[in-house]
């Protein structure tokens, strides 16, 4: 097998390359082996990936063992939990088209054989399976893994616990003193924070397209079970180099159907809608909000994973995680599609079992029988909009109510802190959306304001920003076409009615201001752009197609 290393490492022609890999401490027998990219997005300011270097050498023993050479490069890493709330989430859903370009302009240089995608969180693990996809070289993707859950007397908790303890704090409801220590209680230590947020969503859709080792998906980031995982991973990708598997052998639409099934049953993160389009079109595939829509309709949501319910990403590890889920709603897989493993799913899932059915539902008996994520339609959104059904109490499933609007989130966040939304509201927030913003910031800020000032079962927020996966209540996101592009959204005025039925999937909009009155409420913000964002915000496409970069 002639490896596409060789084109950097064959006597005699390329004797100066040799020269420059010699100085790395290679020797001549090295040449002959495989080598193998460990893509490690390792950084001192993301909790969820302070732990890679580790992970990353454990990687490379298995490379090592398995008779490969590896060599460990870098992309980058934004934290959402420190980027929210402020312009620097602009940033976020944008890097992850950059990881997924920084990849391919270092492993296409060097001309690897094969590559270990080591990552954790929101954008990171997206933009890595985009950049697997579009190379098409033999891959495998090794996930940081949860955050063990806080404990705050004798309780549980998760980072939605103190974002929505600022709403409390600022009602009087709780004392600095608490503030402080529900501070220091929710995050632990290493690991993508520990409910079924965006980070953890995408870990465990990744393990269910079967890009990732069974357990990926949830083994604990402080965990020797994730410690093997790494290791098994850089042995497995030295014999894909030898079988020529590639990413797009896995990554086939019935692979994503799969994760779209999974994701509907976990009740995960809203975000999925916009990643898993953009890495299926990476890989030549089609997958649409409709999609995800059908599956939820006929797909039950069997979980209740923080903020949807009680129970953490470790519960759910516990009770037998992605394979153990995925027995249970077998009949709903395509059970043939293959994974990094070598092996069809359905032979992967056929050893797992349910340990506690408190946390995975059998689909006799689920938590809904329709999915925890539906796709809204309707005059608002013509081209679709995405609400995590699973953390909407059932009370608001109807809800019609008053828009107060808002041309971005600080404005929303300020109203909502100072008294201005009440009972009875939609608080709209556009000009958020991936051209708007730019960058399509999460709203996890006001929506856990919403949650803390008490008004989560009486306020909706609409918004063509997006949400964390941290978010509950009723908050519709992704609503398109966005402001910034003229749709319906940015014609909405303060006092316009707006309903939005999530049984039938609707959101619709009943204009009531007289239309010269309107135009003067509705023009557009200035926003001076510059740098990464301003090209980011020509090129970026609609959130109903994955936010991904026009060509």
């Amino acid at each position: 097998m002639k490896l596409r290393s060789s084109v950097v490492k064959e006597f005699p022609s390329r004797a100066p390359h040799r020269s420059l890999l010699k100085a790395l401490g290679l020797s001549d027998s090295d040449f002959e082996k495989p080598f193998i990219a460990v893509v490690n997005s390792y950084s001192e300011i993301v909790p969820g990936h302070i732990h890679l270097r580790a992970l990353s050498e454990a990687v490379k023993r298995g490379i090592s063992s398995a008779g490969g050479y590896p060599f460990e490069v870098n992309t980058i890493a934004i934290c959402d939990g420190i980027a929210m709330g402020h312009e620097g989430m602009k940033y976020s859903l944008p890097s992850r088209d950059l990881i997924a370009d920084s990849v391919e302009l270092v492993v296409e240089a060097h001309r690897f054989d094969g590559m270990v995608l080591v990552c954790s969180c929101d954008k990171i693990i997206p933009g890595m399976l985009m950049a697997a996809a579009r190379l098409n070289i033999p891959s495998i993707v090794v996930t940081g893994g949860p955050m063990l859950p806080g404990c705050y007397r004798g309780e549980k908790v998760t980072l939605t616990k103190i974002f929505e303890a600022v709403g409390e704090y600022t009602r009087g409801a709780i004392t600095e003193d608490e503030l402080r220590e529900i501070e220091s209680s929710v995050c632990p230590g290493a690991g993508s924070c520990s409910g079924m947020f965006t980070a953890n969503t995408m870990a465990c859709l990744t393990e269910a397209m079967g890009m990732s080792l069974p357990g990926s998906g949830t083994a604990p980031a402080v965990s020797a079970e994730r410690v093997r995982i790494a290791e098994e991973s850089g042995e497995l990708i030295v014999k894909l180099v030898e079988w020529g598997l590639r990413p797009r052998d896995v990554m086939t639409r019935e692979a994503f159907m799969n994760a779209v099934a999974v994701d509907i049953a976990l009740g995960g993160s809203t975000n999925s809608a916009l990643h898993l389009p953009a890495i299926a079109h990476e890989a030549g595939v089609k997958v649409t909000l409709d999609d995800f829509d059908e599956v939820s309709r006929r797909v039950p949501q069997l979980c209740t994973l923080s903020p949807s319910g009680p129970h953490t990403v470790y519960d759910f590890h516990l009770a037998g995680g992605v394979m153990a889920l995925m027995s249970e709603l077998k009949d709903h897989l395509d059970l043939n599609a293959i994974t990094v493993t070598g092996k069809r799913i359905g032979e992967l899932i056929g050893r797992a079992r349910v340990r506690d059915r408190s946390i995975i539902r059998s689909v006799e008996e689920p938590v809904m029988r329709e999915g925890g994520l539906a796709v809204l339609k309707g005059s608002l959104a013509p081209e679709g909009s995405v609400v995590k059904l699973a953390a909407v109490p059932k009370s608001m499933w109807r809800f019609k109510g008053v828009a107060k609007v808002y041309n971005s989130e600080e404005e929303a966040v300020e109203a909502i802190k100072s008294g201005r939304v009440e009972e009875g509201d939609v608080v709209v927030i556009r000009y958020e959306g991936p051209k708007g913003g730019p960058g399509m910031r999460e709203m996890l800020t006001p929506t856990s304001l919403i949650v803390g000032m008490g008004l989560w079962e009486k306020v909706a927020l609409v918004t063509d920003g997006r949400f964390s996966g941290a978010t509950r209540g009723l908050a519709i996101g992704h609503v398109s076409p966005e402001a910034a592009e003229a749709g319906p959204i940015a014609k909405v005025v303060d006092g316009d009615l707006i309903t939005i039925d999530l049984s039938n999937r609707r959101i619709d909009v009943e204009f009531t201001v007289p239309e010269e009155e309107r135009v003067k409420k509705t023009t557009p913000p200035r926003k001076p752009l510059k740098g990464y964002l301003a090209r980011y915000a020509q090129k970026a496409l609609s959130a109903s197609r994955g936010a991904i970069i026009a060509l």
